[in-house]
């Protein structure tokens, strides 16, 4: 049990302090000040408050914290002591205020001596600056947050890379693998759930005579323009290839035969009014597309690519430039 000596006023300033600081001095460094309750005004501060205030000691002992500090400061100040007062055991606060052009946050202990036969009275307080802390705190969330950036970017650069090798460099579409790929997860998929895909074959009409006399450069040009049509023309479930040298396949996820019709047509228009330009010189093209459903007019995977196959013939025998659905299949 501990007993609380009883104080005289009459005591020396240190008998107290040796009565006080034990239970509230636990870290060396801490600024320390102690203030006659009545008065307001401080009897003691040590040489780190001294330093901090940028006063000598002699400067503050005396004074309080109106003619120290700025009104709100003040106020806060004898609000919390009040508080502490009141209370009648150790109170712990925190105060942010600026003090020579600087931001500080301090969190302050104070304890109270009990009260004296005279009604003297004695206010300890230990003040902790936190700034440091907190300064090394926002670093390294500030650290923290760089580090989940370079992260995410390497995540990015990573998928990134990854999807380039899934890619043909020079249409920028998906290769012929990758489409088989999704399109076997689309055909297990609506088989699960009983949705409707459809698959459509485009192929580039024999090129114009101005086309061919400008050879490779002009087929790059066109063949750049296909896949850019194409990537702006498709949603992002969709899947867009370079099936061979001239024909592209696209995967619509969801889409029946109809809707998939309405949509080549207008991508077909774009390709017949599309212009290009090579050294000066506007380029043609025009492409055929052959269109086929799952389930409507094939049941298998293999049976969806022939009947788009079938479907594309169809439209380049009807002289190009046109979009041909695959034939839907009754089952009797």
């Amino acid at each position: 049990m501990t007993v609380t000596p009883e104080l005289d006023s009459e005591a020396p300033l240190e008998a107290l302090m040796a009565s006080l600081l034990p239970p509230v001095l636990a870290r060396q460094g801490d600024l320390l000040a102690v203030k006659d309750v009545r008065s307001g005004r401080y009897v003691h501060v040590n040489p780190a408050m001294a330093a901090w205030m940028r006063k000598g000691i002699d400067e503050l002992v005396g004074r309080t914290d109106g003619e120290l500090f700025d009104g709100p400061v003040a106020t806060a100040l004898r609000a919390a002591e009040q508080t502490a007062l009141s209370q009648g055991e150790p109170l712990v606060s925190e105060h942010r205020f600026e003090l020579a052009g600087q931001r500080h946050e301090f969190s302050v202990l104070r304890v109270a001596s009990p009260a004296m036969a005279d009604g003297a009275q004695w206010l300890c307080s230990v003040w902790s600056d936190l700034t440091p802390s907190r300064q090394r705190d926002a670093q390294l969330r500030q650290a923290l947050e760089q580090l989940e950036q370079q992260q995410r970017a390497n995540e990015q650069l990573r998928r990134e890379l990854g999807d380039q090798a899934l890619r043909d460099a020079g249409t920028g579409l998906y290769t012929r693998a990758h489409f088989e790929d999704q399109l076997r997860r689309e055909v297990d998929l609506s088989t699960r759930e009983h949705r409707e895909f459809s698959v459509v074959f485009i192929e580039l009409d024999p090129p114009t005579e101005k086309v061919r006399l400008m050879g490779e450069p002009a087929q790059a040009r066109i063949l750049d323009a296909m896949g850019r049509l194409l990537r702006g023309g498709t949603r992002a479930m969709d899947a867009s290839c370079r099936h061979d040298e001239r024909r592209f396949a696209v995967l619509l996820s969801g889409v029946g035969l109809a809707t998939a019709h309405a949509r080549m047509e207008g991508l077909r228009r774009q390709c017949a009014t599309q212009i290009v330009v090579l050294d000066g010189q506007e380029l043609g093209f025009s492409v055929s597309m052959g269109v086929a459903s799952f389930p409507h007019t094939s049941h298998t995977q293999e049976d969806l690519l022939s009947a788009c196959a079938a479907a594309l013939a169809e439209a380049q025998r009807r002289g190009g430039n046109h979009v041909t659905l695959a034939s839907i299949k009754f089952e009797t």
